[in-house]
């Protein structure tokens, strides 16, 4: 059993794994906005009180932050800049959804949580060359 659990025990791989994968799956919603503009986004942060130009951060946390992250370069904060985007979604698009559930089952904001908090995993957990 101890040569099974030393098979997988590979850090450096896993934070590989984990930072790819948190970079691959923010690009695809930052492709949205690339496509679709932020427009949306913009009337939420102005009706939040925030100045529309705000609205365009979101470029920098699911475009320019993950593509760092996947490349490799200002790792830590690219993930610091992709989980403050993720609580501004959270905070402005999902407030009413934190004590629901999803028709499903689960959590109505497991996904956002998950992004936010692999994002600060990677923010804690990253280390170049180690």
């Amino acid at each position: 059993m101890n040569n099974l659990l030393r098979v997988f025990h590979h850090p450096q791989a896993a934070m590989v794994l984990l930072r790819v994968t948190l970079a691959v799956l923010m690009l695809f919603h930052g492709w949205a906005k690339i496509t679709k503009g932020v427009g949306g986004i913009e009337s939420l942060v102005m009706k939040a009180g925030l100045p529309g130009w705000v609205a365009y951060g979101v470029y920098l946390g699911e475009v320019v932050a993950p593509l760092l992250m996947l490349v490799g370069l200002w790792v830590v904060p690219a993930a610091i800049v992709m989980a403050i985007s993720m609580l501004f979604a959270l905070f402005l698009v999902h407030t009413g959804q934190f004590l629901g559930l999803h028709p499903t089952g689960g959590w109505a904001l497991e996904l956002q949580a998950f992004y936010l908090v692999c994002a600060i995993v990677v923010a804690m957990g990253y280390s170049k060359g180690k």
